[in-house]
């Protein structure tokens, strides 16, 4: 190929998926990213057709003309059904699979386009992506979400060493750099600590951790100044760490909702009905778009907000029957909707506080809007989450004994809203907002570690 053919094929760049729970959407948005910084980039987006139909159907395909799906195998035998709940069996065959799949998908396009690509981004659970890579002869980027869980998957080893059998849930973390004794093995997420290394999970987590110093990046939506210490960590174990974020305070990024979504919220009105309330008076409620609290959970919580009078909006996408009968037609001060922007909503002037799962997402807008937080983790890395929430940052707390009661969350709401406790946490997390905003300023290290990557990926 002569040099001036070359130069007129653009960079073509793979992109592998993690198709479960709320990966999709996030990876789809850094992409988004650099694809604004970079639009002679092509992004081809491997993933299960059912994902990719969802996020690239309809209106969701404004300003994607760069980024096209492609459709891999899911790994599930003909005929499978699928058991309820959690979909760890599901996972567990893809995994066993995708390897070849995505291997095989890649070499399919690549003989499309009649070129090879350029570089290889993955999300960072795909650890086996640094193989394809090296046979590819490509920089592998991969993509996490907080600094502290990362650091935690690279310790895996040491931390099951030191704490992993059962009964040790209380021990501390403090032999982790960057850890205090005030964080617990329970806050750490059950497949690095305990049991069967070998369960789909925890094999993945472990691979993981044991691959990312390989990568060419790692590419992580947070900012330096939210965790320093276990930032410096991090760089002293990793080829290249790159602190990308806040993502969602880049630039602005096409939605990822439908149609659908976008009519709901303007049905429903909550801004214009959250401008009718006080500044930091309203308390909004979300669990994301995986976990969901218990009936007698939804209940408790319902119950509380109606004794204590506490103004609410719930993003609740559950069975409206586990709210206390009559709870509707009493309740005059809350709203319930099935679906919100939760960035528009966080941004709001009215919001005193996020009752939250404390998913890394959740975690990070909350803190980009100034609001703290009440938590009830349920899994993965979200009670590390709130961990640090509680003892890093001190921005937000843990609902009495893990899970709601009408009680808890009364005195947690109080404390909020109301109280010294809720102010000092809001004087708080308005610093933490203002860091957030200078890293992805034209000067900030977030902005400068995107524009580092982009070299990176074009190279």
């Amino acid at each position: 190929m002569s040099p001036k053919l070359a130069a007129t094929i653009p960079q073509n760049v793979a992109v592998l998926n993690f198709p479960f729970a709320s990966h999709p959407s996030s990876l789809l948005r850094f992409i988004r990213t650099i694809s604004g910084l970079a639009p002679d980039i092509k992004f081809t987006f491997f993933s299960l057709s059912r994902t990719n139909s969802s996020l690239f159907s309809g209106s969701n395909n404004k300003g994607l003309d760069n980024i096209k799906p492609y459709d891999v195998w899911d790994g599930l035998p003909e005929g499978y059904v699928p058991p309820s709940g959690h979909p760890l069996e599901q996972i567990g065959l893809f995994l066993d699979k995708a390897p070849c799949t995505f291997e095989r998908a890649i070499k399919e396009v690549e003989a499309e386009m009649g070129h090879k690509f350029g570089c290889l981004i993955s999300d960072a659970f795909l650890w086996f992506s640094g193989d394809i890579a090296e046979k590819m002869q490509v920089p592998w980027v991969t993509v996490w979400s907080g600094p502290r869980p990362l650091l935690v998957h690279l310790e895996t080893d040491i931390i099951r060493e030191k704490v992993g059998a059962p009964g040790q849930e209380d021990k501390t973390l403090d032999f982790l750099p960057g850890f205090s004794d005030e964080f617990r093995a329970s806050d750490l997420p059950k497949e690095v600590v305990f049991g069967d290394i070998e369960s789909p999970l925890a094999r993945m987590l472990h691979s993981m951790g044991q691959k990312l110093p390989q990568a060419t990046v790692v590419a992580v939506n947070s900012f330096e100044a939210m965790d320093f210490k276990v930032t410096e960590e991090l760089k002293k174990r990793l080829q290249k760490l790159l602190l990308v974020g806040p993502l969602h305070l880049v630039r602005p990024v096409p939605s990822v909702v439908s149609d659908e979504e976008e009519e709901e919220e303007e049905k429903d009105g909550c801004l214009q009905w959250l401008d009718k309330h006080k500044p930091a008076s309203v308390a909004y409620i979300s669990f994301g778009s995986v976990g969901a609290l218990p009936p007698i959970e939804v209940a408790a919580l319902a119950e509380a907000l109606e004794e204590g009078g506490f103004p609410f909006l719930w993003s609740f996408r559950g069975n409206l029957e586990d709210f206390p009968k009559g709870f509707f037609e009493r309740t005059s001060i809350g709203k319930v909707v099935p679906w919100v922007n939760q960035v528009q909503i966080l941004n709001h002037a009215s919001i005193g506080v996020f009752v939250t799962h404390c998913g890394w997402k959740s975690v990070l807008e909350s803190v980009t809007y100034g609001v703290p937080m009440i938590g009830r983790p349920h899994f993965a890395d979200q009670n590390l989450n709130m961990r640090s929430v509680e003892v890093v940052w001190k921005i937000g707390m843990r609902i009495e004994g893990g899970v709601f009661t009408k009680t808890g969350a009364i005195k947690a709401l109080e404390q909020a809203l109301s109280l010294e406790q809720g102010k000092e946490m809001r004087r708080r997390v308005g610093v933490l907002k203002q860091l957030a905003q200078e890293a992805v300023g034209p000067n900030g290290r977030s902005t400068q570690d995107l524009k580092a990557l982009v070299q990176i990926i074009k190279s």
